[in-house]
């Protein structure tokens, strides 16, 4: 298991090496990004408490507790879903940037799991659902963003046990990389060694205790780990 260290202690924490980066541990996700999962919602973003589709990105801050490394034991207490996603490493200071010069604020990418406990509605869901110990693990590995081709569209797999049990990819995206980076900028200054995920794509597999989850994004890397039972 990874755990956490005190502020004082000099070791390198395992959670925020990304070799060849030093992560800064601020993830912010990007929620509902997937036309087809937002078009999944059908007349209900018409409904109460919603009222429209989002005009503005929908985000959520994972903070360290949630972070996980490669290799990670990850404690569950039923089955959860498991999206994948890419994460946009920035590499320059960000404020306000235009969607035509997002792309030179980035570092590179790596793959990132979002876990989460199933739920009937996106509205408000519990911090018990979705901000649990690990529930955001983080590939070993930065992709160089020269390296990587159109990362609005690399294919995106998960595999439980070995097993292919959900493909998508990074495209049909509400906002895609340059376009999410220019509007999370124009409101919250984005630092070297942040990461900004694209979210995960409809259909997101389930996976439980005693299962091992590999998620993979071609031409960035893979992410693997284990999902243990929780401790009464």
């Amino acid at each position: 298991m990874l755990v956490s260290r005190p502020a004082h202690d000099p070791r390198p924490d395992p959670r925020f090496e990304a070799w060849p980066h030093r992560l800064s541990g601020t993830v912010i996700a990007a929620l509902l990004n997937h036309r087809p999962q937002l078009a999944a919602l059908g007349d209900a973003v018409h409904a109460a408490p919603y009222q429209a589709p989002p005009r503005a990105p929908v985000l959520a801050l994972r903070p360290r507790h949630m972070l996980a490394g490669e290799g990670a034991a990850i404690e569950v207490p039923a089955a959860v879903e498991v999206g994948a996603s890419l994460g946009i490493v920035i590499g320059r200071s960000a404020c306000r940037v235009a969607a035509a010069d997002a792309m030179h604020h980035v570092a590179g990418y790596l793959a990132v799991g979002e876990l989460g406990l199933p739920l009937a509605s996106h509205y408000r869901p519990a911090l018990r659902h979705k901000a649990r110990d690990g529930f955001c693990p983080l590939g070993a590995r930065v992709a160089p963003a020269h390296e990587v081709g159109d990362a609005d569209a690399l294919a995106l797999r998960v595999r439980v046990d070995g097993r292919l049990v959900h493909a998508s990819s990074t495209g049909a995206r509400l906002r895609g990389v340059a376009q999410l980076i220019a509007d999370v900028s124009e409101f919250i200054t984005l630092q070297p060694g942040d990461v900004l995920t694209l979210g995960a794509s409809l259909g997101a597999p389930r996976a439980a205790a005693g299962q091992a989850v590999t998620i993979e994004v071609d031409g960035v890397g893979s992410l693997s780990f284990t999902l243990v039972a929780e401790a009464a």
